[in-house]
């Protein structure tokens, strides 16, 4: 497979316009292999040219990267120095790459500390790009985000522009990301399990989505890209408005009752009981008519005496059209091959398995099987799939023991896995 095949996205992706990094963890990265910090840096701003390639062939038109701060000034010399040549670089890569694909680049910060050699180059890159119009890159050296804000309003000042004439349509006009297609952000990522912002882009990142990428900088693949880019896909943005989901109307006790009916006959699955009980279930689930909530029950049905008999392919397929059915029907956005094939990973996976010790791979594909079916980022979807992979395994429990205490424990679980769900995703 090609690299740029791999990047592709599902049908359907909800691609940000406008995405920020913020790369942290390089000297981390350096340190935990033994290697100087300065070595940390080059690797990661290998991985930024690398990620800005990436960022353009997943179709996102604008990708802001946070390279210097207005804090970072407090650094030894030597490591400025060096970021500062490596900087110098980086601008001549992109401006490479703008030359044959149309790119705008466009310096955010300050530009009175930074030195004349990289300062002429960032001059050259806009001047020679200013016109490009594909896409944006915005490179932020001796950025801060209230900094940004500090010096739009004194030129505001200095303008002399009146106060009954100041609305956030004009302030924007000042800031650095001004003229921009998409100065606002959708999505913004920082690396090295850092879960702050620090300031960057805050007034144009007043409704920004955050992802939280635990690996350091260097380690960000393209591939790791594309995940938070489909996590964002996920994620329903209010922006402030109402957004209920009209067919989450179930009770939790009484959908987890009757899940609890047909996971009892799990074991004959092609019985009228586990029939009716799967029609009774998914009717009040997903508030399907008793019609298409029959066709759902066979097929998921098929799909269960397939997975028996280990035909994967046979059982992915039923549960691939029991979810086209779903989709059609409730109108999410899903991907139903996706969701067929994470729901087949559980089944293999969580097949009589007893230990808790091991579900954490299980929880993960459990995370991403409910955040793509609802449309919920996989942080939302965490505590639904904990508590889902607990009443599996009380299940589990329950059809090798024959002990009633497990079925009540795992009846529990679902009740609180469905209200989980209604919360999250209602």
């Amino acid at each position: 497979m090609s690299h740029h095949s791999s990047l592709s996205l599902p049908p359907d992706t909800q691609v940000p316009n406008h995405i920020a990094i913020i790369p942290d963890g390089n000297r981390r990265w350096a340190r935990a292999r033994g290697l100087p910090t300065l070595r940390g840096h080059k690797k990661g701003f290998e991985r930024a040219v690398e990620l800005a390639r990436a960022t353009r062939q997943m179709g996102i038109h604008t990708a802001s990267l946070w390279g210097f701060s207005t804090e970072n000034w407090d650094r030894t010399p030597q490591e400025i120095n060096y970021l500062m040549k490596l900087y110098e670089k980086l601008v001549d890569d992109y401006l490479q790459d703008a030359k044959k694909e149309n790119i705008r680049i466009i310096h955010l910060g300050r530009k009175d500390r930074l030195p004349r050699v990289l300062l002429a180059k960032i001059a050259r890159a806009e001047i020679t790009t200013c016109h490009n119009s594909a896409h944006v890159m915005n490179i932020a050296i001796d950025y801060g985000g209230r900094d940004d804000i500090i010096r739009a309003a004194k030129t505001i000042i200095k303008a002399k522009i009146p106060a009954r004439k100041i609305d956030e349509a004009l302030f924007a006009s000042y800031l650095d990301t001004r003229n921009q297609p998409y100065p606002y952000i959708d999505l913004i990522i920082r690396t090295s399990g850092e879960q702050r912002t620090s300031g960057f882009l805050i007034w144009q990142a007043a409704y920004a989505e955050y992802y939280w990428e635990s690996e350091h900088f260097p380690d960000f693949t393209p591939q790791r890209l594309k995940t938070a880019i489909l996590d964002y896909s996920r994620r329903r943005r209010r922006f402030g408005g109402n957004d209920a989901v009209k067919h989450l109307t179930f009770k939790p006790q009484l959908a987890a009752r009757l899940e609890l009916g047909w996971w009892r006959l799990q074991h004959i699955p092609q019985d009228q009981k586990f029939l009716n009980y799967t029609v009774k279930h998914l009717k009040e689930q997903y508030g399907l008519s008793k019609k298409l909530a029959t066709e759902a029950a066979r097929l998921m049905a098929e799909a269960l005496l397939a997975g028996k008999g280990e035909n994967w392919a046979k059982a992915t397929a039923n549960l691939k059209k029991f979810y086209q059915l779903l989709k059609g029907e409730l109108r999410l956005a899903f991907e139903p091959s996706l969701v067929a094939s994470l729901e087949m990973k559980l089944w293999q996976q969580t097949e009589g398995q007893e230990e808790l010790g091991l579900l954490g791979g299980i929880e993960e594909i459990t995370r991403r099987l409910y955040a793509e079916i609802y449309r919920i980022s996989t942080f939302q979807a965490a505590k639904v799939a904990h508590l889902r992979v607990l009443a599996t395994l009380e299940k589990n429990l329950a059809q090798k023991s024959g002990q009633e205490a497990h079925w009540e424990k795992a009846e529990d679980y679902l009740e609180k896995f469905y209200a989980a769900l209604k919360d999250k995703v209602a």
